[in-house]
């Protein structure tokens, strides 16, 4: 390339960006987001109401029906929220992929589940990428958010992009921001949680941040894409590598006849030093239990060896089965097989408060418990529906009649709107995997 043809395509270049960070600063680009799941709603949401015309991209014409009739399906979007939002006018949704050409900045937040063999499912990731590589054109921006492994952007996505005709950096701009959302967090949102940008150039980088930074609080920028994608691997295996400690203290407490839960609330006075987490029936959710199997994955694809991690995983897995086991110790304790008890859970989302059941331990617990053949039913009034290989329960109401018939009354989730005094009160055996029955006491509660 002459000189004059290297200034020409960095005038050219440099005009591109320019005109991209004009039309972010003046809140006049048009923001699409990809996927409107429990990230992605509430994403477009925000940056609805930062002033952008948004527009959010769902294959799922259920999901989209039910967002043009203005109730939401995710438990951080209200009603109301999402109707002010469809009625104002600068945010709409579609299933049609081919509104892609007329934005100027596009938003993946899709789903990155691991498959059955424990190795990472980047297919929707891939499918948003080759829905924009088709119809791309020069000024755009693109941001990765669905957690990934290290490497995913440069390696995966970037070629795609270019493969399209787009020289990024120049043509167009790639980057990387994860999510970090908590699903029924009332303290923090989508727009006072600090978001991460790395870009694969520095423009890049910069036309990201320029765009969270007028709809979120703070944005903090790195230096690539894979230390952005590292990031919350970081956030989440530390999560589980912590759990996994307090999983295995609870048993080893269990064994040796100590209250694991009064250990913890004693350590955690401790001012420095310490920092509380809990045990429980096991991990559940998108982030939690699968994030750090995305980081195995990748350290074993290098030729580095996790052990610890690997470890918590494997402690982290086999709560479910621990739970079940205590459950018919404690059955034989008091002269009952587990074979044709009536079992009944109360909860089964992944956490509290909270309708997503996706990886919950609550759906391995009840698979466990009917291997055992156990009949169970359960209680949710967040999700009355619960698929177990292939067979979907219904909830039942807790009556008293219920849980004095239940040989045995099992806490999975710690809903706050169920009274745990009459159901200690009513059931002659509980069994609380999550301190719900903190305070209240009496002898036919036993917990973790």
């Amino acid at each position: 390339m002459s000189a004059t043809e290297l200034i020409t395509t960095n005038s050219s270049a440099s005009a591109t960006f320019e005109a991209l960070a004009r039309l972010i600063r003046n809140r006049e680009a048009r923001v699409g987001v990809i996927g409107l799941g429990y990230v992605g709603l509430p994403l477009a949401l925000t940056l609805n109401d930062a002033g952008f015309p948004v527009t959010g991209i769902d294959l799922d014409e259920n999901r989209v029906q039910r967002l043009c009739d203005r109730t939401s399906y995710v438990t951080d979007v209200g009603n109301n929220e999402l109707a002010k939002a469809m009625d104002g006018g600068r945010f709409k949704v579609t299933s049609d992929a081919e509104v892609i050409r007329e934005l100027d900045a596009v938003i993946i937040c899709v789903p990155t589940p691991l498959r059955k063999s424990k190795e990472p499912d980047l297919s929707y990731v891939m499918s948003a990428v080759d829905m924009i590589a088709s119809r791309l054109r020069s000024g755009q921006l693109i941001i990765l958010e669905s957690t990934t492994y290290p490497g995913t952007t440069e390696e995966l996505i970037l070629p795609q992009l270019e493969k399209a005709g787009c020289r990024v950096g120049s043509d167009c701009f790639l980057a990387y921001s994860p999510e970090r959302v908590d699903p029924g967090n009332k303290e923090f949102s989508t727009r006072n949680i600090p978001k991460i940008v790395g870009g694969i150039t520095s423009r890049c980088a910069e036309l990201a941040a320029l765009l969270y930074g007028l709809c979120v609080d703070r944005t903090m920028t790195v230096s690539s894409t894979r230390v952005a994608e590292m990031v919350k691997l970081l956030e989440n295996t530390f999560r589980n590598v912590n759990v996994a400690l307090a999983n295995e203290i609870a048993l080893m407490c269990a064994h040796m006849q100590i209250d694991v839960w009064e250990v913890i609330r004693a350590a955690k006075t401790k001012p420095f030093g310490f920092m509380p987490f809990y045990p429980g029936p096991g991990l559940g959710g998108h982030c939690i239990p699968i994030d750090p199997i995305y980081l195995l994955w990748k350290a074993k694809s290098t030729g580095f060896e996790p052990r610890f991690i690997e470890l918590a995983d494997s402690i982290n897995s086999g709560m479910p089965r621990a739970v079940v086991l205590r459950a018919m110790e404690l059955m034989n304790q008091r002269g009952m097989p587990l074979k044709g008890s009536r079992v009944h859970i109360l909860g089964v989302t992944y956490k509290k408060d909270i309708s997503d059941t996706r990886e919950s331990p609550a759906i391995e617990i009840v698979k466990l418990l009917s291997g055992c053949g156990a009949t169970v039913s359960y209680t949710d009034s967040f999700a009355s529906e619960l698929e177990v290989d292939g067979q979907r329960l219904q909830s039942t109401p807790a009556t008293s009649e219920l849980l004095e018939g239940s040989d045995l009354v099992m806490i999975v989730t710690d809903h706050s709107n169920v009274d745990y005094r009459t159901v200690a009160d009513r059931a002659p055996l509980v069994f609380d995997t999550r301190n719900a029955t903190e305070g209240i006491h009496s002898d036919n509660i036993v917990r973790l």
